[in-house]
C-alpha cells in the first residue's frame, strides 16, 4: 500500500500538469516578388492534421494527407482551397494564382503557389484567409520579400488583408 500512494501521485500529477496546454492555428506564407523571372512565388506552411480537418470537413471525410495512398483529387482539393482562401491584387489587379504542388515535412505541409508574368509591383494587396473558417483563434503570418524590401504581418480573422505601396 506504501507504494502505491506514490505511484498513483507520480501518475495523476503529470496530468493535470497538461490540462493548461493550448493549441495555436498559425499559418507562414512567404511572398517573394522574382523581378528577374517576372514571377511571384508563394509559399505556404501549414500543420498537416489541421488541413487535413479542413478537408475532411469541406470536401472529403476520408482523406488522409501524408499517406501512400493519398488520392489524386487531394491535390485539386487543395488548390481549390488555397485559391479561395488567398487573394492578391498587384497594381490594383486581381491576380491569378497557379498552384504548383505541395510537400510533407514532418507534421508541415508546404504548398507552392506562383503568379506569373509580373514585369513590376507598384501596389500589393494580400488576403489571407486559410483556416479562418476552421479556427477562431487562426493566425496567418505572411512575410514578404517584394522589391528588395522584408515585411512581416500577422493576419487574423477580423484583419485579414494589408495593402503596401512601392511607389
Amino acid at each position: 500500500m506504501k507504494l502505491i500512494k506514490p505511484f498513483l501521485f507520480f501518475l495523476i500529477i503529470p496530468l493535470f500538469a497538461f490540462t493548461g496546454l493550448h493549441k495555436y492555428y498559425i499559418s507562414v506564407t512567404q511572398i517573394n516578388f522574382i523581378e528577374e523571372k517576372q514571377s511571384v512565388q508563394i509559399t505556404t506552411r501549414i500543420f498537416i492534421d489541421d488541413f487535413e480537418n479542413l478537408l475532411r470537413e469541406r470536401y472529403d471525410e476520408t482523406i488522409t494527407l501524408a499517406g501512400n495512398d493519398e488520392p489524386k483529387t487531394t491535390d485539386n482539393y487543395i488548390g481549390k482551397y488555397l485559391k479561395e482562401k488567398i487573394k492578391i491584387k498587384i497594381n490594383n489587379e486581381e491576380a491569378y494564382l497557379t498552384f504548383i504542388g505541395k510537400e510533407y515535412d514532418q507534421d508541415i505541409m508546404r504548398c507552392y503557389l506562383e503568379i506569373e508574368k509580373v514585369s513590376n509591383v507598384e501596389s500589393f494587396e494580400v488576403s489571407n484567409k486559410v483556416l479562418f473558417d476552421l479556427f477562431e483563434d487562426q493566425q496567418n503570418i505572411i512575410k514578404t520579400k517584394i522589391n528588395s524590401k522584408q515585411k512581416s504581418f500577422i493576419l487574423i480573422r477580423e484583419k485579414d488583408n494589408v495593402l503596401l505601396n512601392f511607389n
